[in-house]
């Protein structure tokens, strides 16, 4: 192999759009002609992408919520994808694909006990679609703490991909992989992708009209001439925003594909993935990282939580964040109270959720496989709601919602309808009304365009909700009488 090595990673990933009460995604104007931005993007990218190959030319993280969506509405494509993935398995005896936490959440904003259930759900999704266990871990806009790495670590992932800027340290090689030493004598691998490239191709459409110039202007020169002469092997990543490729900037799949095959053949350079590399050439160096990082934001991880130069307003999204944690820890008191008379460890059942959420695995076979003893229909209706809601609770924490500087938005509204989802369905368990107390919170939340709060958006789902008495789509459950539920 060329000592001169390069790899772009695109990380593909769509955030979920469906009305938790229908399941369906309603129809988003700003994506006509299409129905919505699922259908527009993948039209422009990810389906070009795969008739082109290119899925098989770079590492890639699919999204589950992305995977779910392509399941159900283009299988052809998906399987292309998958595919490309399993011919690398066959000819290198390791795949390029990486997975994803499932609902693209801040994990250092997280939990310890969320943090696992992002990362096997992750993997439980890999697993499924791909057949096969992920050594790799894309972590949502690469935010990361030492804790979100001793849980990959735990879960058997073995690397992940970094900012050079998330790295502890005065001089970084990012050519080659480092170690990072974590609790209980474990460690994982992290790449450090390449800033000056990945600025090119994800915010200089002029640098990618041509790949012979992008790979003779910009990429070959990254490379230390002195490593070259000594034979030192050198790899470069290179990190963007999947959807860049055709949707972001039009052409850019053909230019991927053309990068990657025509404008290498005559090159000293190659290209080859994260997981390939390690075992050719294992990390040999320690490092540490720089805890509540991301790739996005460079306060930090303050832009999904509080005011930061990354958004002219900021301001509501303090409030939501508590709004939200609060609601989680109320919902998980509801849980706990339910499910610890069954179980000694009640978060091992939500950890292993992820089939029912798929759709491939059924709730009640999947709730008698954990729950020893009889359990009657009223007792696993409960659970079945419980655990919904906690579907419901995890994805409010979507990162999206928080993204932006405007509340008045599709994604922080989505989320605010998670969470009013996830209180219904714990009422529907359990007889108890948690929106009086999360209302307080929500009210703070306001857009400054609009005029919009948070909790106006939360009382309309809820008002949907009773309606229609409809929780999730795969559950049944007897009609509620109780006039009085959700009367502010």
């Amino acid at each position: 192999m060329s000592t001169r090595v390069f790899c772009i990673h695109g990380h593909f990933y769509q955030p979920p759009r469906e009305d938790p009460l229908t399941g369906e995604i309603p129809i988003e104007p700003g994506a006509m002609p299409y129905r919505n931005w699922n259908e527009r993007i993948h039209d422009q990218c990810y389906k070009p992408n795969a008739e082109l190959g290119n899925f098989g030319r770079i590492s890639f993280n699919l999204g589950p919520t992305l995977i779910q969506w392509m399941f159900k509405f283009d299988r052809p494509t998906l399987a292309k994808i998958i595919q490309q993935d399993h011919d690398n398995l066959q000819h290198y005896g390791a795949g390029n694909a990486m997975a994803q936490p499932y609902n693209h959440t801040i994990l250092p904003l997280s939990s310890y006990h969320d943090k696992v259930t992002q990362v096997r759900w992750g993997i439980q999704n890999f697993e499924h679609y791909f057949g096969r266990r992920p050594l790799g871990m894309w972590l949502p806009e690469t935010a990361v703490d030492y804790e979100t790495l001793d849980v990959l670590a735990e879960c058997g992932i073995e690397y992940t991909i970094l900012a050079p800027w998330q790295a502890h340290a005065k001089k970084l090689d990012v050519t080659q992989p480092y170690r990072v030493p974590l609790r209980n004598g474990k460690s994982i691998s992290v790449f450090f992708y390449n800033q000056e490239l990945s600025m090119r191709v994800s915010f200089d459409p002029g640098a990618t009209v041509n790949g012979d110039l992008f790979l003779h202007e910009h990429i070959l020169p990254q490379f230390d001439s002195n490593k070259a002469k000594s034979e030192s092997h050198q790899f470069i990543i290179i990190a963007s925003d999947g959807e860049l490729y055709g949707h972001h900037q039009p052409y850019r799949d053909k230019f991927l594909a053309y990068l990657l095959d025509g404008a290498l053949r005559f090159s000293q350079a190659t290209t080859c993935f994260p997981a390939l590399w390690l075992r050719l050439h294992p990390a040999q160096k320690e490092i540490a990282i720089r805890p509540n990082t991301s790739w996005s934001c460079h306060h930090g991880i303050k832009r999904w939580h509080t005011v930061c130069g990354c958004a002219s307003d900021g301001a509501w999204k303090a409030p939501l964040r508590q709004a939200f944690n609060r609601l989680a820890e109320l919902i998980d008191e509801k849980y706990l109270a339910v499910l610890s008379p069954y179980l000694t460890d009640p978060w091992e059942l939500r950890h292993g959720y992820s089939g029912v959420v798929d759709g491939y695995v059924d709730p009640v076979e999947y709730i008698r496989s954990v729950i020893q003893g009889h359990l009657d229909k009223e007792q696993i209706q409960k659970i079945r709601l419980l655990l919904a809601a906690q579907y419901e609770r995890q994805r409010m924490f979507t990162s999206c919602g928080w993204f932006f500087d405007e509340f008045d938005r599709i994604e922080p509204r989505n989320n605010v309808a998670y969470a009013a989802q996830a209180v219904w369905l714990t009422y529907l368990a359990t007889g108890e009304d948690l929106s009086p107390q999360i209302l307080q919170w929500l009210k703070r939340v306001k857009s400054t365009r609009t005029g919009l709060r948070a909790s106006d958006v939360f009382k309309q789902h809820l008002q949907r909700a009773r309606d229609s008495l409809k929780p999730v789509r795969e559950i049944r459950h007897p009609a509620i009488a109780d006039s009085n539920l959700f009367s502010w």
